[in-house]
C-alpha cells in the first residue's frame, strides 16, 4: 500500500512512545519510576465533572456549532479580560479538540509551502511536524542555558526573512519550564511588529508559575500586537483535563472563521458535553488549580533538590510547567542512549532531548506523586555515579 508522502515528513511523537513503554512495563508488574509524560497525576476537579454529567443528564449529546458552543466562547472571552487584561468577542474564538488541535489547525490555514516559521530551540515536538505536515519550513532558533533557554530580539531579528509567516512563542515553556518576563516579551513584540509578521502565543501551562513568576500574554502589548496574535490555550495541564480534549484560539476573526471551516469538515465539533465541564473549570472555584500548583511546587523543590547532588548533570531553574531540562553532555551519551539505558536498567522513564531539538539534555516530568519523584531521583543519581565515575 501506497501512503500519502506527507506521511513520511513527520515522525512518530517520542514523549508518547515512552510514555506508552512506561505504562506497558507497569502493567508487567515492573516497578518504573515515570518522568515521562506531560500529565497532571490529578483527576479532573469534581465539579467539572459533575457539570459534564449534568449536560449528559440533560441531553447535551448532539452536534453543536463547529466554532464551539456559545456559553462556551463567551465564558473564554471573560477569562481572557480577567485572567488576560484582553478584550476579545465571543466571535475571536474558536473551541477546538485540545490545545494541541488548536495549533494543528492553525497551521493548516496559515502555512503553505515556502512558508517559513520560527521556532525556538528546544520546543515541543509537535511544533515542527506540524508545519511539515502543511509544507511550510521550520527555522530553528537555539537557545542556551545561559538565557534560560529563551530567544533574544537579535536572534528573532536574524532569523526573519522575506518568508517568515509566523513566530512561535511558548510560554511557560515545554520542554525547559522557561517563562518570559513582561519586558523580554515586549521586546520580542518590538520586533514581530517591526517585520509585519503573525505569532502564535501556546499560553498551555498559564497557570502553573513559581516564585513570583507572572505569565503575561505577548498579545497584551498593544492592540497592533493583539492583532497580529493568536493565542493558543486549553483545560489540560490547568485543570487535569487531558483526556477531555478541550482546547481554545483566541485571534483575528478570519482566522477564526477558516478554521471554523477546516473542523466542521475534520470533526465536526467538539464533544458537546464536555464543553460544559469547561466552563465549569472557568466560572467556578479555582481552588483545585491552587491546589494542584502548590503539589508541583513542593515535587519540584525535591526534583532541583536532588539535581544539585549530581555534579556531573546541570539544569536551570525552570520558573513554569512542571518539567527540568537537564544536561547530561558530561556523561558522554546521546539523550536517546542514556534514556534507553536509564528505563531499561534502572527503570526510571525520561524523554531524550533530541525530540525537543537538543541532544545534550532529557527532560523529566515532576507531574508525578513525590514518592515516585525520590525514589526515580535516587535511581538516576546511582546511574550517573556508575557511567561517569562521579
Amino acid at each position: 500500500m501506497k501512503l500519502a508522502g506527507r506521511v513520511d515528513r513527520i515522525k512518530p511523537s517520542l514523549t508518547l512512545a515512552i510514555t506508552a513503554k512506561a505504562k506497558a512495563m507497569k502493567a508487567e508488574g515492573i516497578d518504573v519510576c515515570s518522568f515521562s509524560a506531560g500529565e497532571p497525576d490529578f483527576d479532573t476537579p469534581t465539579h467539572v465533572k459533575a457539570a459534564a454529567q449534568r449536560a449528559l443528564d440533560e441531553g447535551k449529546t448532539k452536534y453543536g456549532p463547529a466554532a464551539g458552543e456559545p456559553t462556551l466562547r463567551a465564558a473564554l472571552a471573560r477569562k481572557l479580560e480577567r485572567d488576560n487584561g484582553l478584550t476579545y468577542a465571543p466571535e475571536n474564538i474558536i473551541v477546538t479538540n485540545g490545545g494541541k488541535h488548536s495549533l494543528f489547525e492553525l497551521i493548516q490555514v496559515l502555512i503553505e509551502p515556502g512558508d517559513e516559521v520560527i521556532i525556538p530551540s528546544p520546543y515541543w515536538l509537535s511544533y515542527p511536524e506540524m508545519v511539515a505536515l502543511a509544507g511550510g519550513k521550520s527555522v530553528f532558533v537555539p537557545t542556551s542555558a545561559e538565557t534560560g533557554y529563551k530567544i533574544v530580539p537579535e536572534q528573532l531579528h536574524a532569523a526573519i526573512t522575506p518568508n517568515t509567516k509566523l513566530f512561535v512563542l511558548n510560554s511557560p515553556s515545554n520542554p525547559t519550564g522557561a517563562v518570559y518576563a513582561p519586558d523580554e516579551i515586549r521586546a520580542l513584540a518590538a520586533e514581530v511588529l517591526k517585520h509585519n509578521i503573525l505569532v502564535v502565543s501556546d499560553e498551555i501551562y498559564e497557570k502553573i508559575l513559581y516564585d513570583n513568576a507572572k505569565h503575561f500574554s505577548i498579545a497584551a502589548v498593544s492592540p497592533e500586537l493583539q492583532a497580529r496574535t493568536i493565542i493558543s490555550n486549553g483545560f489540560a495541564k490547568s485543570h487535569a483535563m487531558t483526556g477531555w480534549r478541550v482546547g481554545y484560539i483566541a485571534a483575528p476573526v478570519e482566522i477564526v472563521k477558516a478554521m471554523a471551516t477546516v473542523q466542521g469538515h475534520s470533526t465536526s465539533n467538539v464533544c458537546t458535553f464536555a464543553q460544559f465541564g469547561a466552563i465549569a473549570a472557568l466560572e467556578s472555584s479555582q481552588d483545585c488549580v491552587s491546589e494542584m500548583l502548590n503539589a508541583f511546587a513542593v515535587r519540584r523543590r525535591a526534583i532541583l533538590k536532588h539535581l544539585d547532588a549530581i555534579p556531573p548533570l546541570g539544569c536551570p531553574r525552570p520558573d513554569g510547567a512542571f518539567y527540568v531540562f537537564v544536561d547530561i553532555s558530561h556523561t558522554g551519551y546521546t539523550s536517546l542512549d542514556f534514556c534507553k539505558e536509564l528505563l531499561e536498567k534502572h527503570r526510571v522513564a525520561a524523554i531524550p532531548g533530541s525530540a525537543f531539538g537538543n541532544d545534550s539534555c532529557i527532560r523529566l516530568s515532576y507531574a508525578t506523586d513525590l514518592a515516585s519523584v525520590e525514589e526515580g531521583m535516587m535511581r538516576l543519581a546511582k546511574f550517573v555515579e556508575k557511567i561517569t565515575g562521579a
